[in-house]
């Protein structure tokens, strides 16, 4: 990965976004119920924490050792605890499937958009909608288009458009999101859904 993300809205946080696939995964992970960008530096915290980001060491550590490294203030999200275990459950499972290469999930026997996109939802801890952003997030901003990707990731593969994660790219386009997905949220709330 050689893109420069911007979703952390910090340097440091973005640096390891942009060069560790599995930093990026966690920080998609940690997407929910809690401000992007703020999910998105949970990664950073935890290399902070842990002198480095090592998948190895995530999935191999004491469990109530990294929850407690990831509920301390400044807490890698809001639930700190149970998104520790979840990260544990996400590196397990990535070095078990993947051999620890994050990166052979969308690159692996050379899948296309369909397959990219069952890869991701097989992932713990994300559904249909998390892995058809994160494939837009692939597609848009890092290059990673195998055939089909658009169709497969559904309305994110938009171009221009302002819908999620894979939209942002400065402070302006995160604002930008923020407001269509405040207005989303208020147009299901007066239709009743």
């Amino acid at each position: 990965m050689t893109a420069q993300l911007c979703l952390a809205q910090e340097p440091e946080a973005d640096r390891l976004l942009s060069e560790d696939p599995f930093a990026l995964l966690t920080g998609m992970l940690l997407d929910q119920q809690y401000p992007l960008e703020h999910a998105f530096r949970g990664p950073r915290k935890i290399a902070d924490r842990m002198d480095g980001f090592d998948i190895h060491r995530i999935a191999a550590a004491d469990q109530q050792a990294f929850e407690e490294l990831c509920s301390t203030p400044p807490a890698i999200h809001r639930y700190g605890r149970s998104m520790a275990r979840r990260t544990q459950d996400l590196a397990r499972y990535v070095l078990e499937h993947y051999d620890g290469d994050t990166a052979a999930i969308w690159t692996a026997g050379d899948p296309d958009g369909t397959e990219v996109l069952r890869r991701l939802k097989d992932l713990p801890g994300y559904g249909d909608q998390k892995a058809r952003i994160f494939l837009a997030l692939l597609g848009k901003q890092l290059g990673v288009r195998p055939a089909g990707w658009e169709r497969a990731a559904g309305a994110y593969s938009e171009p221009n458009s302002r819908r999620s994660a894979a939209d942002i790219v400065d402070q302006e386009t995160l604002l930008e999101v923020r407001a269509f997905k405040k207005e989303a949220k208020a147009a299901a709330k007066a239709t009743g859904k």
